[in-house]
């Protein structure tokens, strides 16, 4: 009986102008990627985003009221943002520093 080995990995060709894979190329080594692992992220990156935007959201009925009823309760501060947002920013911070 022959058996047949079966692929699981499938190429994908394509021509593209030598801008493009210049930039892809320097992309990559940026990245510390091959091109080919480059290219295949990024492709696989933009088709999950693709398929979540028309695929739709489903859950059960009591899943969905608490999620309706989570958005509609009132919010509550998370102290460890306050204390973040009430910090001087590094560029504010390094120009008091300035004007002694």
């Amino acid at each position: 009986m022959t058996r047949v080995n079966e692929r699981k990995d499938q190429p994908v060709s394509m021509r593209l102008p030598e801008a493009d894979i210049a930039m892809i190329d320097r992309a990559a080594l940026l990245r510390g990627r091959s091109r080919t692992d480059f290219v295949r992220d990024a492709a696989v990156r933009a088709a999950e985003e693709t398929l979540m935007d028309v695929m739709p959201i489903r859950m059960s009925a009591a899943g969905f009221e608490a999620f309706t009823d989570a958005l509609s309760s009132p919010a509550v501060p998370v102290q460890e943002m306050v204390e973040v947002f009430r910090r001087p920013a590094p560029w504010e911070a390094a120009a008091s520093k300035g004007e002694d």
